[in-house]
């Protein structure tokens, strides 16, 4: 597993810079290393950056159930599918519900209740939202096959990145051993607390007791980390897995965070697909 994200900003002009220098009104997002030997793969995750919501949203909200101006979410993603080089009207969206069913995208447009999408359509853009959830991304470069996981706590206690592999096996023939994925930002371990009966739902050592409510029973738990495991238990070796050494809540600069703003923020999306060309 690589640890290795790289934050970067595409110009109107398609060139990339590989720093974080702010770009006023350009989008940045990060592209996972464990695609880029994939020419033809478009996968990012969004930051909170380079896009025109004021206030809790700021800047780059792609959330249209946030409460933010519906206009300005629309030319935010506008903005951002301009710089990754993609026809927002590709896009495969659904409104998530932390369950574990999974969408096998023909068409584009926006569904209802899905929080997996797959597809091993061409020109098709499977998006993820979150703001503390872990987004993952993942891709079958032998088939050309792409999946893309909200992954909270309900949806990964209820194994949602190990239903979303096994239905790519059985629908588009993938083998996981030759799939790769990506573990987006979410909220790290160290701060992510919980109740008891939370932690309970998931393996011993991925939990621990949390020093921030001594009056409580409560627990830190490492969403990353139990996702990771599913995907090494669903067959992608380690080598093929990459995790965003971001924190949604502690990298405020860079990311919303459902947590740490109480609610009243934005949200990145992480998409993935392979473009027409």
């Amino acid at each position: 597993m690589t640890h290795c994200g790289i934050l970067v900003a595409k110009k109107k002009d398609k060139t990339t810079t590989t720093n974080v220098t702010r770009l006023r009104m350009i989008p940045e997002y990060i592209v996972p290393n464990c695609f880029r030997q994939n020419p033809e793969l478009i996968a990012l995750q969004s930051t909170r950056t380079g896009g025109v919501s004021n206030g809790e949203y700021s800047s780059l909200n792609l959330g249209s159930n946030t409460g933010d101006r519906i206009e300005l979410v629309y030319e935010n993603t506008r903005r951002l599918c301009a710089a990754a080089g993609i026809n927002p009207e590709q896009l495969v969206r659904s409104a998530q519900v932390h369950g574990t069913e999974i969408l096998c995208a023909e068409k584009p447009g926006k569904y209802q209740g899905y929080d997996s999408l797959i597809t091993d359509k061409k020109n098709l853009f499977l998006c993820i939202f979150t703001a503390d959830c872990y987004p993952v991304l993942l891709y079958d470069p032998q088939h050309h096959a792409s999946g893309a996981i909200h992954a909270g706590w309900k949806g990964t206690a209820g194994q949602i990145v190990v239903k979303t592999i096994a239905a790519m096996t059985s629908r588009f023939q993938s083998i996981p051993a030759e799939c790769f994925a990506y573990i987006g930002t979410g909220i790290s371990a160290n701060v992510y607390e919980v109740d008891k009966e939370i932690a309970k739902e998931f393996p011993l050592g991925t939990s621990t007791s949390s020093p921030f409510s001594p009056d409580e029973e409560k627990y830190l738990l490492d969403l990353g980390t139990v996702n990771y495991q599913q995907l090494l238990a669903s067959g992608i070796p380690a080598s093929n897995i990459e995790m965003s050494p971001f924190c949604s809540y502690r990298n405020s600069n860079l990311f919303f965070s459902y947590r740490r703003d109480q609610g009243k923020t934005g949200r990145m999306v992480s998409l993935i697909g392979v473009a027409p060309r």
